[in-house]
């Protein structure tokens, strides 16, 4: 929070592509903006899962999006243990806080993808 208590928040959403692929989709937004931007990560039909950081990396808030019915609930919890160390998370927060961008976007890079069977046809 700034001096006089406004928003200055890094909004994070990990966002379901397919079984074995998320993308982080990111945003450093201030004010008002923070709100309604959270909002929209949120209830975005593929949001496995949402986070806001502060500009010191402290995760202020977070819960499962409109897409974690795409993925195992064992998935969802092995991403809320990772949100502090993931290298790719962590990049895009330095991004962000430093102020080279408001958005930025990645594959997430992490070993813990659920296994997708493969059927022999």
């Amino acid at each position: 929070m700034w001096l006089f208590g406004g928003k200055d928040w890094n909004v994070v959403g990990i966002m379901f592509e397919k079984p074995d692929s998320f993308t982080i989709n990111a945003n450093r937004v201030k004010g008002k903006l923070a709100e309604s931007v959270k909002t929209r990560v949120r209830i975005h039909e593929r949001t496995i899962l949402w986070v806001v950081y502060d500009q010191k990396g402290a995760i202020l808030e977070k819960g499962t999006g409109n897409g974690h019915n795409y993925v195992p609930q064992e998935t969802i919890k092995n991403l809320e243990q990772i949100l502090h160390t993931n290298l790719t998370i962590r990049e895009i927060l330095k991004l962000l806080e430093s102020g080279q961008t408001d958005k930025a976007a990645r594959k997430l890079i992490w070993s813990g993808y659920p296994r997708v069977e493969k059927t022999e046809e």
